[in-house]
């Protein structure tokens, strides 16, 4: 049997594809060598930004955002470095809002004058406040009775007025435009959330290449873990981009306080009095102080810039060891395809050369095509998306449902196989199958086809209908099979025989008839029977015809039953039926010729 265009067609695809992912696979080999994967969850961070407050914290949100992204152990040291950079830069950035606000020194006029007023007055009455608690501290406020009650309201008096230089301080801060309140606040909110992440963020140090090469088992989970590296690195190379943005914005504020303070240092000083002078001191102090802090935030962020591009590499080497994998699996997928359309080949070839009968030869044919096809499918379907997690009860599920829906048909195709073999049936066969009698003409993997005949005691001609039944009977049913290598059949003829005539001299030659005509039949039969039922001479039933007498209600009738092929069923039938005709005659012409001698001698 030679092989189909199409099918090498098919097949040298699937070759070059096999060949091109073992090349991508041997070419990639080296990075499984001494890098980890791990599949990392797409995560719902967008890698736009919204501030919120006064102070950017915006390098701590990308550094935590992208620290729970990561899976591998290097990935994770990368995050951790990425968090202390960040959280390093943000207190700094705190700490330079906090002083710069301190520097500006707005000027106050109506409701901001009086609220600054107010405030210099409640600051008076703390310091009295804490004054007068410590001095009955230290006279012994526990001594007496009085004593302890006086501390009591002191410290009572002491809280209202903090109380109220808090709120007073607010109200200042929103009358002024002074913003070191709110950072504050931002600080304290910052310092809290800090405390509750360091709580809950996890200590996995994560595992390496060896204990996690074979997490990946399946295509469909190496593409899954391909595409959320490919997010994750575009996250990182955005975080990355933002923070050269900041490094670019911090080197143009360092560069515009540099200037301010040369100004400021190259400003004459002559005029001021001795108090002015030692203000600007204090404030050029507190620039180079600012200053300092603005370096130290723009080394932070440089760091954080070269952090992210290392990340972002290893992340690319990661995407390697996806694509090795996912080269190898596809590997996989076409060798399978490769060897299930050569198996199926091949096997049809040993058809051929096993089988010569057409009918049957198809059959297994297609049961084979269609076998090696769903192996083949569920070999790739088990490389792309691996073993259920409930294979057990999946399948005890699956072939309950698939029993009772198609009972029917797995009756059917198990029953062909007892049809098959040495005790079924065959092409040409004559059967009776669920009351139905009749030649068969194809017998398929589901169903058997019968030409419908009459019974065997009637008319045997075939009444042209085409009878299928599904091959189950052979299991459940019953079923006869009237045909041995000759399709030997019983069969009876019966004849009334009217009264007065002589009974069994007519017998007698009806019976030495029936043997003459049936005599080879018989013969053959008892012959082939005798090898069927394996037995040494002669069998225990005989082929012999039989003649029987029946009462009649106008006479009686003989019963003639004979072997015979199913084949020349009508031609013996008829033969027998004209000899026992003519012997009739005879024996009426016979029977005639005795009355009227025994009429003359009676004359």
């Amino acid at each position: 049997m030679h092989m189909t265009r199409a099918r090498k067609l098919t097949i040298t695809v699937l070759l070059v594809l096999l060949s091109t992912a073992l090349a991508g696979a041997f070419l990639t080999r080296g990075v499984m060598e001494y890098l980890p994967f791990l599949h990392a969850k797409k995560g719902n961070w967008t890698g736009e930004y919204v501030s919120h407050g006064i102070v950017d914290q915006r390098p701590w949100q990308t550094a935590s955002t992208l620290a729970s992204m990561a899976r591998s152990a290097e990935e994770r040291e990368f995050a951790r470095e990425a968090e202390r950079l960040a959280d390093h830069e943000v207190d700094q950035a705190f700490s330079q809002s906090l002083r710069q606000a301190g520097l500006e020194k707005p000027k106050l006029s109506g409701k901001a004058l009086a609220l600054q007023q107010r405030v210099t007055e409640l600051q008076a009455t703390v310091k009295s406040d804490q004054a007068r608690i410590a001095a009955l501290t230290a006279g012994g406020g526990g001594a007496d009775a009085s004593t302890s009650s006086e501390l009591e309201v002191a410290k009572a008096q002491l809280g209202l007025d903090q109380n109220e230089l808090d709120d007073s301080l607010v109200d200042l801060s929103r009358a002024s435009g002074d913003q070191r309140v709110k950072i504050q606040q931002e600080l304290a909110a910052r310092e809290a959330a800090m405390k509750k992440y360091d709580d809950s963020v996890s200590k996995d140090e994560g595992q390496t290449a060896v204990t996690t090469a074979e997490q990946y088992k399946t295509l469909a989970q190496q593409i899954s873990a391909w595409w959320s590296h490919r997010n994750r690195k575009r996250l990182i190379a955005q975080a990355e981009q933002l923070a050269a943005a900041d490094v670019a914005a911090l080197t143009s504020d360092q560069e515009r306080m540099k200037a301010e303070a040369s100004s400021d240092a190259s400003a004459t000083t002559a005029s001021l009095s001795s108090a002015e002078r030692v203000e600007r001191l204090q404030r050029q102090a507190e620039q180079q102080k600012v200053q300092s802090i603005l370096n130290d935030r723009l080394g932070a962020q440089q760091q954080l810039v070269a952090l992210y591009g290392r990340w972002e590499k290893q992340v690319e080497i990661q995407d390697k060891i996806i694509i090795h994998l996912i080269l190898q699996s596809l590997a996989v997928i076409a060798a399978i395809c490769v060897l299930t359309m050569l198996g199926g080949w091949g096997l049809q070839v040993a058809l051929e050369r096993m089988f010569r009968d057409r009918r049957q030869k198809q059959t297994l044919t297609t049961v084979l095509n269609l076998g090696t096809q769903v192996v083949g499918l569920v070999l790739v379907l088990l490389v792309i998306f691996g073993v259920p997690q409930q294979m057990p009860t999946i399948l005890g599920l699956a072939t309950a449902g698939l029993t009772l829906v198609f009972q029917d048909f797995i009756l059917a195709f198990c029953g062909w196989f007892v049809l098959m073999g040495p005790n079924g049936i065959r092409v040409h066969d004559w059967v009776e199958i669920d009351g139905v009698g009749g030649e068969v003409v194809e017998l398929g993997l589901f169903r058997t086809w019968l030409l419908e005949t009459g019974n065997w005691t009637a008319n045997g001609h075939p009444t042209g209908r085409r009878v299928s039944f599904l091959n189950g009977y052979a299991i459940r049913g019953k079923y006869f099979n009237f045909s041995t290598v000759g399709q030997w059949m019983w069969d009876e003829i019966k004849v009334n025989i009217p009264v007065g005539t002589s009974i069994h001299p007519l017998i007698e030659k009806i019976y030495e008839a029936s043997v003459k005509a049936t005599e080879a039949d018989a013969k053959m039969a008892q012959e082939e029977w005798r090898r069927v039922t394996h037995e040494e001479g002669s069998p225990k039933f005989s082929a012999m015809p039989s003649v029987n007498l029946r009462p009649a209600g106008a006479g009686v009738d003989i019963v003639v039953r004979y072997i015979t092929r199913a084949g020349v069923r009508l031609e013996t039938r008829n033969q027998l039926f004209e000899t026992i005709v003519d012997l009739m005659q005879g024996e009426s012409k016979d029977a005639g010729e005795r009355d009227r001698q025994v009429l003359h001698k009676a004359e």
